[in-house]
């Protein structure tokens, strides 16, 4: 049952992430207690927040959550990736679905009945990307489990330190032309990270997201070509000179190269990226009883200084 009113004990794994850091943000200064799931290589990443716990472990290690969900009322399970690195062992299948099947038991055998979990955009059974169909797998493990379950599936998540708007403002800052991978034209509705971390804060105390699925976008869709001009917009720079690269010429490039760790982008995530990543976040917004920020009023605060 969830926890209307209530300050809880909340289980994350995935705290050290971009999402994540805003997720055990918001939990503390909601009055909750957050308990972070960290492996040992990653405890220097956990920002410092009071009232947060540190439990050492792996959600793909089931033997080190051994106890480590005692006494929380809830878990967020956040634990993703966006491409593979077979040879360290960072796959699909490890990290989505192994790690879900691991919480779940994990959940299931500490008595913690609250179980909200972060999936993506577009995650379907017949995907087209080991991303997409692995994400469904890990859904439908959460699904099939007797716990008290909320999905969330946002779309590209924006914000202060978000790898996509660094990537693009890199470009911007550093090229005199930015490439642009096939016609620019498909289509985008980033979400704001504070949205999202609200969202599963919000979650916890309403009952009736149990057993719903809602997707999370922003308040507008944009092409790729128009989310390059508002991000160079938001840095003080005018419109973009692009180029714009046939697809014909780039994915035999990526199919040969993609295997190379220094390579920034696989076959997968080219799809993912002409495919588009966009939904109707209308449900969500009225469940959590929030205005979607769109990509253009959100993006100049990726660029104001921090406090």
């Amino acid at each position: 049952m969830a926890n209307k009113g209530k300050k809880v004990k909340v289980f994350v794994t995935g705290g050290t992430g971009f999402v994540g850091k805003e997720v055990m943000r918001q939990l503390v200064a909601a009055g909750h207690v957050p308990r972070a799931l960290v492996r040992e290589d990653s405890v220097n990443k956990l920002a410092v927040l009071e009232n947060a716990e540190v439990h050492p472990g792996d959600v793909t290690d089931a033997a080190s959550l051994a106890g480590a969900l005692a006494g929380c009322d809830a878990v967020i399970h956040l634990v993703g990736i966006i491409r593979e690195f077979p040879g360290r062992g960072v796959t699909f299948e490890k990290l989505h679905v192994e790690a879900t099947r691991n919480m779940l038991a994990a959940a299931a055998e500490q008595g913690v009945t609250r179980f909200l979990h972060m999936s993506a955009n577009g995650t379907r059974v017949q995907g087209t990307t080991g991303y997409h169909r692995t994400k469904w797998q890990a859904e439908e493990l959460v699904r099939g489990s007797n716990l008290e379950w909320t999905i969330l599936r946002p779309s590209l998540i924006f914000g202060p330190g978000s790898e996509f708007v660094r990537m693009l403002a890199d470009m911007i800052r550093k090229l005199p032309v930015v490439p642009v991978l096939g016609d620019g034209k498909y289509r985008m509705q980033p979400v704001a990270v504070e949205q999202v971390a609200a969202s599963f804060v919000k979650a916890l105390g309403k009952s009736e997201t149990i057993g719903a699925t809602y997707q999370l976008g922003g308040g507008e869709s944009y092409s790729y070509d128009e989310i390059l001009d508002l991000t160079a917009r938001a840095m003080g720079k005018g419109q973009v000179t692009k180029i714009h690269q046939p697809l014909f010429m780039i994915k035999p490039m990526v199919r040969l190269l993609q295997g190379f760790e220094q390579f920034p982008i696989t076959e997968d995530q080219l799809k993912m990226l002409i495919e588009g990543n966009v939904c109707d976040p209308g449900e969500w917004a009225k469940a959590f009883g929030l205005t979607p920020l769109s990509y253009a009023a959100g993006i100049a605060g990726c660029f104001r200084p921090q406090s």
